[in-house]
């Protein structure tokens, strides 16, 4: 259709917009201004928070967790395990907080790859923070930042990292605070260290903590890119949390395992027991106005006063909890205890019960394939969930449903056990034959 009168859609648009443009010209100077001012501040507006936005998340540590009433214990006196292999960096062990049982428990220091050539360590650190302590985890990064001035030892005296550098996609590492042995690794070199303060304080700030500010460099390295907690540094941890002689509350600040040669590596022989304690292990300061429990040993004449109600043994006091000494819920695959191997069949048929066994045998592989797909598949969410850095709430429902994921995955296998003992089973013998005598009686 064509024809003087006939204008297309789009150029109507664009007759329709030159008409508005020109109404808005028209407008008094004073209403155009307030225009423009207003859509200036709203630009404004959303440029800082988009950059607010940028900035937490490129910069800093991430703070973990909620503010715990309790400092946490000396760091304990314990000898580094030798490096693994070349590539390996030193991570040195920290207390962790278990709020299940309201307690500190110790992770034990390991050797631990690189994810990257040329990245480095930067240990998380517990500091006050004005109703309690909160813990802000380690990353890895191309510098290391600040740590709270905290002396974890073997390179980590407080400031940066004497333990080793990168050099042309190689990791030097110093013999002076490091157990290397020199005939498997040779990219070593020797410069020795002078520690200004020699103390075992594990937190910064507070009273009584070490008294350190980030310096411009440390600030500046927290806002460059780096990376969480690679998966097998997460699983350590978990690792550690399980084991109930890391429990400060246990071990009285001398963890039964301080340090081991690789992460998860509790039970190996190269597995480094704690020396002594770094300090007695005494409750830290509590503010006044902080709505956690009240310290255990601050006198409450409340509880002092001699009432019949308090002084009635209850039995739901006195009797084990069950929920601290049975073991925890295993939340993932590799909390689940051990399964010990099935007793052979004893048919009385050699074949018969050599067939058994290799059943037992193929089942158990299977069992340990699909134990290890499960636990590969948590620890990739938990490493996303680690990129994204995640709220508490997110976590926990990652960790409710893997707990769930483990649970049936072990109902599953006994149920497959069980149904496997049962066709293994050898025949009862006849009924009615059970209670025959096996010779008749005299006179029959």
């Amino acid at each position: 259709m064509s024809g003087k009168g006939f204008v297309p859609e789009d150029a109507a648009g664009v007759a329709t917009g030159r008409l508005q443009r020109r109404h808005e010209n028209a407008q008094p100077a004073p209403e155009r201004m307030r225009i423009m001012r207003n859509r200036s501040v709203i630009f404004s507006l959303l440029l800082t928070i988009l950059l607010l936005a940028v900035c937490g998340t490129a910069a800093g540590q991430v703070r973990v967790g909620v503010a715990i009433a309790i400092a946490p214990p000396p760091i304990p006196v314990y000898e580094q395990p030798i490096c693994p292999g070349d590539g390996y960096i030193w991570t040195p062990g920290y207390w962790a907080y278990d709020d299940d049982d309201a307690d500190y428990y110790w992770v034990p220091g390991t050797w631990v790859e690189a994810p990257e050539v040329g990245y480095l360590w930067t240990p998380g650190y517990w500091a006050w923070g004005g109703s309690g302590f909160v813990f802000t985890a380690g990353y890895w990064a191309p510098v290391v930042g600040f740590y709270g001035g905290i002396n974890y030892g073997f390179g980590y005296f407080g400031h940066g990292y004497e333990g080793g550098r990168w050099d042309r996609g190689h990791f030097y590492y110093n013999t002076t605070v490091n157990r290397v042995n020199v005939e498997v690794i040779h990219n070593v070199y020797n410069t020795r260290v002078t520690e200004t303060t020699v103390n075992r304080v594990s937190y910064n700030g507070g009273n009584g903590g070490i008294n350190a500010r980030p310096s411009s460099q440390e600030e500046a390295a927290a806002r460059q890119s780096h990376v969480a907690p690679v998966s097998a540094q997460v699983q350590h941890e978990r690792t550690a949390r399980t084991d109930r002689q890391q429990l400060a509350s246990v071990n009285h600040g001398a963890p039964a395992v301080a340090a081991t040669p690789k992460p998860g590596g509790f039970r190996d022989s190269g597995a480094v027991t704690t020396r002594e304690a770094g300090g007695p292990y005494k409750p830290g300061p509590r503010p006044e106005n902080n709505p956690s429990r009240p310290a255990n040993n601050a006198p409450r004449t409340e509880n002092n006063a001699p009432r019949p109600e308090n002084n009635v043994a209850r039995p739901e006091n006195n009797a084990p909890r069950p929920e601290n000494n049975a073991p925890r819920p295993a939340i993932h695959p590799n909390d689940l205890p051990h399964v010990d191997r099935a007793a052979p069949t004893n048919t009385g048929n050699a074949k018969l019960d050599q067939k058994h066994q290799q059943e037992q045998e193929k089942l158990q592989a299977k069992q340990q394939q699909d134990m290890q797909k499960l636990q590969q598949k948590q620890e990739q969410e938990h490493q996303q969930i680690a990129k994204q850095q995640a709220n508490q709430a997110k976590q926990q429902q990652m960790e409710q449903r893997h707990q769930q994921q483990t649970q049936q995955l072990q109902q599953k296998h006994a149920q497959q056990t069980e149904q496997m003992q049962q066709r293994q089973r050898p025949p009862a013998p006849p009924r009615g034959n059970e209670n025959k005598p096996a010779h008749p009686p005299n006179g029959e």
